[in-house]
C-alpha cells in the first residue's frame, strides 16, 4: 500500500512538473523579436506600412503581439486598416510552441510555431475548407527583420500574401 501511494505521490510531481515547467522557462528563442518595430511592405493589398510590438505580459509567461498595418486607397481599391492581436503560450511540455490570432476582420487562427537558425515560423493549423497560414520573422540583425506571411491550399506550395522589412523603434 505505501508503495502504491509513493508511485502516486511521485507521478504527481512529475506530472505538476511537466505541466508547469512553463513557470521557469523563458522567452530566449525570441529576444531578438521582442520590442517595438515599424516597417514597410508590399503583397496582394498593395504597398503599405505600419507597426507591431512584441512584448512579454502576465509576468512573462505569454507573449502578446500587437500589430497595425495601412494600405493606402488606390482608384482600384478602397483604403485598408489591419489591426490584430496575437498570443504566443507555452504548450504542455512548457515550450512556447503555439499561438493565437485575432483580427479586425473576424479571423481567429491557431498556430502552431517552429524555429529554425534565425527565423521564427508560425504554420496556422488544418482547419477544413480553409487555406493553411504561414507568418515567418527573420533575423537580419540586430535593428531590421524581414516578415512574410504565405498561404497554401495544400499545405506544400505557399504563396506570398505580404511581405516587408521592419526596423526596430528607438
Amino acid at each position: 500500500m505505501k508503495k502504491s501511494i509513493l508511485t502516486l505521490i511521485f507521478a504527481a510531481v512529475c506530472f505538476t512538473s511537466i505541466s508547469f515547467g512553463q513557470q521557469d522557462s523563458t522567452w530566449k528563442k525570441w529576444n531578438w523579436l521582442i520590442g517595438d518595430w515599424a516597417g514597410e511592405g508590399s503583397g496582394v493589398p498593395g504597398q503599405g506600412g505600419g507597426w507591431f510590438s512584441l512584448q512579454p505580459d502576465l509576468d512573462g509567461k505569454i507573449l502578446l503581439r500587437k500589430n497595425h498595418s495601412e494600405y493606402p486607397a488606390t482608384k482600384d481599391k478602397p483604403k485598408i486598416v489591419h489591426d490584430d492581436l496575437m498570443i504566443v503560450y507555452f504548450d504542455y511540455t512548457g515550450q512556447p510552441d503555439k499561438a493565437i490570432y485575432f483580427d479586425n476582420e473576424g479571423y481567429t487562427i491557431n498556430y502552431t510555431i517552429t524555429y529554425a537558425e534565425k527565423s521564427i515560423i508560425f504554420t496556422s493549423d488544418k482547419v477544413q475548407s480553409s487555406p493553411l497560414f504561414r507568418l515567418t520573422y527573420v533575423f537580419l540583425d540586430k535593428e531590421t527583420i524581414g516578415i512574410k506571411f504565405e498561404m497554401s491550399r495544400d499545405g506544400i506550395k505557399f504563396t506570398t500574401y505580404t511581405e516587408g522589412r521592419c526596423i526596430r523603434k528607438k
